[in-house]
């Protein structure tokens, strides 16, 4: 491996920012972007009526909303390392697009609301976090509002996310008397002050917990409890392990307030040192190492329409191995074939910019013409494929009305696009005529309903469906599967592979089906065709 290699591979920091629906995680974003110089000036969200719109929620409809329905990806420099976010949508319905993104990600940083401490989601998104041994940092977000006492919180961040964690920092009072954060590392006393819209440059140090300066800033009564509060967390916590936040078995934890841009550069400071560079990745054949001088890459998200005026389609690329190269031409194992990609793109959220060279970590996005699907992979001719892109079985059915038949064709393309992106799966019945969505939450149906209306000019409406599981069916008796799809039509449509799929109605039915028809396999999800194609390909 080359040094030029090796150097650009230890700049990289790839991670992605989680939490539940309005923690911050989007205000945060904003709050690391103005410490790269990415932005000038953070956006502020602001329940649905959005004064000035953040940078990474960059879809009309989140604008609208307030909240983040997509992945966004962006690129900054900070402290000599490239600094790769990946800013997920928070809201339950989307949790399939985030659990796409962590597979793409070296670490994690995870948002906590103080107020509310540990959601339901933000324990769903842990346990993927655990599943794959990502390391995690938390930032206890809103310490400028009454919240739960930090000791306490920190006991709820053990229980409920079953990781240890270890505080960096240290809140001193919160709400009204938020007196700032004492970084238990470097010995700083930090101090809050409210309302100030410009990054924060204000820090006292003082030599200890001793140091007279600390009562005159903070008041006897605060700087007794500091005192008390830090000497009960080194004696609880001991030291803090950076091996042991690597191997994802311990969370350094920080509080703030990204909306003050409170507390966020000592995150940043301490993430640009401790997170890890590009990891080693898993493919079908063997571990891939980043420093291996060969390309290689998976594609975990496409979208459609990034800028609606050119009506583009961009699939993202996480890189892996060697370097991706503008120009050169690049193998396609699904497809089996080479691809040149001439205009592979960097990200500021929407704005993007033409690169030559993409390092692992790095995220690109290249223009897709149709060839590209989620789980994806390009290499420079190895026939692998990377694994763990995860697929999810959809819940929620809905068939798709066409309200203007002039824009029958527009429709059509629109649906196919989005289904494409992984929003949802899209599956047809009578030859085609009737067209049956699947979703993992109902929200998904909103977004889609807004951007075929304002990226396709299709109107639609949805009609709700009494099927409560879609099950793919194989059979190695063809006569016997031509024949249950011939007396349970009713129940079955195609997906865009025109593999048969099985409506199920309820979970009994489903069940008595297993048992009754034993000639015939159901499948929860469309996972088993990778493995009919792993199959037919060594066969």
């Amino acid at each position: 491996m080359s040094n030029s290699l090796q150097d650009e591979i230890t700049k990289r920091r790839t991670f992605g920012i989680i939490s539940h629906p309005d923690a911050g995680k989007t205000t945060l974003t904003e709050k690391l972007l103005l410490y790269g110089g990415g932005i000038r000036e953070a956006g502020a969200v602001k329940s649905s009526k959005i004064d000035r719109t953040t940078t990474s929620d960059f879809m009309e409809i989140e604008r609208q909303r307030g909240i983040s329905v997509a992945t966004s990806v962006m690129t900054f420099e900070y402290g000599g390392k490239i600094i790769n976010i990946l800013d997920t949508p928070g809201h339950k319905d989307f949790a399939e697009d985030t659990y796409r993104t962590l597979t793409a990600v070296d670490s994690v940083i995870l948002v906590i609301d103080s107020v509310k401490g540990v959601e339901e989601q933000t324990e769903k998104l842990m346990q993927v976090c655990r599943m794959r041994a990502i390391p995690v940092i938390v930032f206890v977000n809103k310490m400028d509002r009454e919240g739960k006492p930090p000791l306490d919180l920190m006991d709820e961040l053990e229980e409920k996310l079953d990781i240890r964690v270890r505080p960096l920092s240290w809140p001193i009072g919160m709400g009204n008397r938020f007196k700032g954060v004492f970084n238990l590392v470097q010995q700083n006393l930090f101090l809050f002050r409210p309302g100030k819209s410009t990054i924060e440059d204000e820090r006292i140090l003082i030599s200890g917990l001793e140091d007279l300066q600390l009562q005159s800033q903070i008041g006897e009564d605060s700087a007794l409890r500091l005192t008390e509060d830090v000497q009960l967390i080194e004696g609880a916590y001991g030291e803090f392990n950076v091996e042991e936040y690597e191997r994802a078995e311990v969370a350094p934890v920080f509080f703030g307030s990204a909306l003050n841009n409170f507390g966020v550069r000592e995150l940043l400071e301490t993430f640009v040192t401790i997170a890890p560079s590009p990891l080693p990745r898993q493919t079908d054949t063997r571990l891939v190492d980043a420093e291996e001088e060969k390309f290689s890459g998976f594609i975990f998200k496409i979208h459609a329409n990034l800028d609606p005026r050119h009506r583009d389609r961009i699939a993202f690329l996480r890189v892996c191995s060697g370097t991706f190269e503008r120009n050169k031409m690049v193998y396609h194992v699904r497809l089996g074939k080479n691809i040149r990609y001439t205009n592979p793109y960097s990200f500021m959220a929407a704005r993007k910019e033409v690169v030559d060279l993409a390092y692992p970590g790095d995220v690109v996005g290249l223009f897709d013409k149709g060839d590209l699907k989620i789980g994806d992979t390009l290499t420079d001719g190895d026939p692998m494929m990377y694994q763990g892109i995860p697929s999810f079985s959809p819940e929620v059915f809905k068939e798709l009305t066409n309200l203007d038949p002039l824009k029958a064709k527009q429709l059509d393309k629109g649906i196919r696009q989005l289904t494409e992106e992984g929003l949802a799966q899209l599956f047809v019945k009578d030859l085609g005529r009737r067209k049956i969505v699947g979703t993992v939450g109902t929200l998904q149906f909103e977004v889609i309903q807004y951007r075929l209306q304002h990226e396709y000019g299709a109107s639609c409406r949805f009609e709700a469906l009494h099927f409560s599981r879609a099950c793919w069916i194989t059979s190695s008796d063809k006569t016997a599967l031509d024949h249950f799809i011939r007396f349970r039509e009713g129940n079955i449509a195609y997906d865009k592979d025109e593999e048969p799929v099985y409506f199920a109605e309820n979970e009994w039915q489903l069940n008595y089906l297993i048992r009754e028809t034993p000639s015939i396999t159901f499948h929860m999800t469309n996972e088993y065709k990778l493995k009919k194609k792993e199959v037919s390909s060594k066969g």
